[in-house]
């Protein structure tokens, strides 16, 4: 579909192109020794991958997100997103497929792993058929799945996007494209081509959906799993541009309750609530790739659906969690909007939306001050503690 550039220094195996079939080493989760076979240039079958169910889970955690709000305060699962569903369904997935869980699926190839990620922007794109902002939402799309595969501590080499509509505006369709070039040169990577699938009746009039996919590369003795975290360690927030693109079935929702129109302005700010909500997910590649290669980076949470509840204690091993300093952040006045507009609890913002922090990085104590006096914005947000999940102080 969308038009293929290539970019420099792009680490493509031949077996990408020529189907064989191959014993390649042994996988880097659970360290289960993959066999697999490339079935066809469209179709590969892969050796472990990353899954994810709109809110991503912590499986291993064990980690119960029944909706607890208040009587009369919204839940995510008051706006249709059930997510004890979706952990089940992780839970289920892990049976067929162990080592599903990370953020990216990692790959065998040599002496580096291929890093996968795919995406979509969720209901957003109501938001985005609304206000008739189109020319960003790919930069949306292309975030969600670069940011993920960033967390292994992966460059993304190219991404490539699916496109569905019930009849094709091509005016349309430029605009939402151009947004996904746009998130492309951001992260430094190729647009490597895409699908554009014209279905009629399967979706409303002048309405489309999006999903994206993208592969990165690190050296095996690069990535980031984790594994050396201990207690003492620094959890570092980098800021979000407000709600990225999770929870947004919940924030329609508000936006019912409250009466206000995407055209009236936020409480107290001069940006309107269609500005405010659909603004761009921040892509942190070059800036995260930047302090990873300055050393004492050992774990990586992109904050997206399940909010700092659920997404933190991924990347930690057993026995570890993480205690966030209340208060240690400026929280966008978007969140703090919605929150009383739902009157939604505090536990429930913080496992729903990013809450102003879109990546957290545990970084060494020594890391830690490098990163915060470097001049970039960044926040000293927390610590590794013994124990598991996630307290607030």
């Amino acid at each position: 579909m969308s038009t293929c550039t290539f970019g420099a220094n792009l680490q493509i195996s031949k077996n990408a192109i020529n189907p064989s079939c191959q014993k390649p080493d042994s996988c880097f989760f659970n360290g289960s020794t993959c066999k697999f076979c490339y079935i066809s240039r469209r179709n590969t079958s892969l050796s472990f991958v990353s899954r994810k169910v709109d809110v991503k889970m912590s499986i291993r955690n064990g980690i119960s997100c029944s909706a607890s709000g208040s009587k009369d305060g919204l839940t995510y699962k008051d706006a249709g997103v059930d997510i004890d569903a979706g952990s089940e369904l992780v839970r289920r997935i892990a049976k067929m497929a162990p080592g599903i869980g990370g953020f990216g699926g990692l790959f065998p190839h040599g002496d580096s792993y291929l890093v996968a990620g795919t995406d979509g922007v969720g209901t957003k794109l109501k938001l985005a058929f609304e206000t008739g902002i189109h020319d960003t939402i790919g930069i949306d799309l292309v975030a969600m799945s670069v940011n993920d595969i960033i967390t292994s501590g992966a460059k993304p080499l190219f991404f490539l996007d699916y496109y569905a509509t019930s009849r094709l505006d091509v005016d349309l369709a430029e605009k939402v494209i151009k947004g996904i070039v746009d998130g492309c040169q951001q992260s430094d990577c190729a647009l490597l081509g895409g699908e554009t699938a014209e279905m009629p009746d399967f979706y409303a009039n002048g309405e489309y959906d999006l999903s994206g996919f993208a592969v990165g590369i690190v050296k095996k003795e690069s990535v980031i799993n984790g594994k050396n975290i201990s207690v003492g360690d620094v959890l570092i927030g980098l800021p979000s541009s407000g709600v990225h693109s999770n929870g947004f079935s919940l924030v329609r929702r508000v936006l019912a309750r409250s009466g206000l129109s995407l055209k009236d302005k936020l409480p107290g700010e001069s940006v309107t609530l269609g500005e405010a909500l659909m603004a761009p997910t921040v892509i942190y590649v070059k800036q995260v790739l930047d302090i990873i290669s300055k050393g004492g980076i050992k774990g990586i949470a992109h904050i997206t659906g399940g909010g700092f509840t659920d997404n933190i204690p991924r990347v930690f091993p057993e026995g570890h969690g993480a205690l966030i300093y209340n208060n240690s952040w400026p929280v966008p006045p978007v969140f703090k909007w919605i929150q009383k507009a739902g009157s939604i609890e505090d536990s429930e913002m913080k496992r729903t939306f990013n809450m102003g922090i879109g990546m957290v990085l545990v970084a060494s104590k020594e890391a830690a001050e490098r990163i915060l006096n470097e001049g970039e914005t960044a926040y000293r947000i927390g610590e590794v503690v013994s124990g598991e999940g996630v307290s607030y102080q």
